[in-house]
């Protein structure tokens, strides 16, 4: 996954403490033990610092995950460390939910707040 392909534009409101909600519905990727495509919902809710994410980049960095043979956890914690690499922001959370594949379906949460 190309992380560079992230941009970014400046905060226009530095200086107040506001939630951005991205969710993403058709998210898909591979099971790496099966081959088969796997289907699911990312959602990034994040508070900005400096900058914040340009929507086109963030959904061909998505696109990325296309073809690659990756765990959900691991989907889950790969986007929470490229944004915030990216964004340096105060707080941001990823929540995935996948779709169920042999009647279970998983869902998996992590966060991150900045220390400043």
């Amino acid at each position: 996954m190309k992380k560079e392909i992230l941009e970014l534009f400046d905060n226009s409101y530095p200086d107040r403490e506001y939630t951005i909600e991205i969710v993403n519905p058709e998210f898909t990727s591979v099971c790496p033990k099966t081959g088969l495509p796997d289907f699911g919902i990312i959602t990034i809710s994040y508070i900005p610092d400096k900058t914040c994410i340009e929507l086109k980049s963030l959904k061909y960095y998505f696109l990325e995950f296309r073809n690659a043979g990756i765990f959900y956890e691991n989907i889950t914690n790969k986007i929470l460390d490229d944004l915030v690499e990216a964004l340096q922001p105060r707080s941001l959370h990823v929540r995935t939910e996948w779709k169920a594949r042999g009647g279970i379906t998983e869902t998996v949460s992590v966060n991150y707040t900045s220390s400043r």
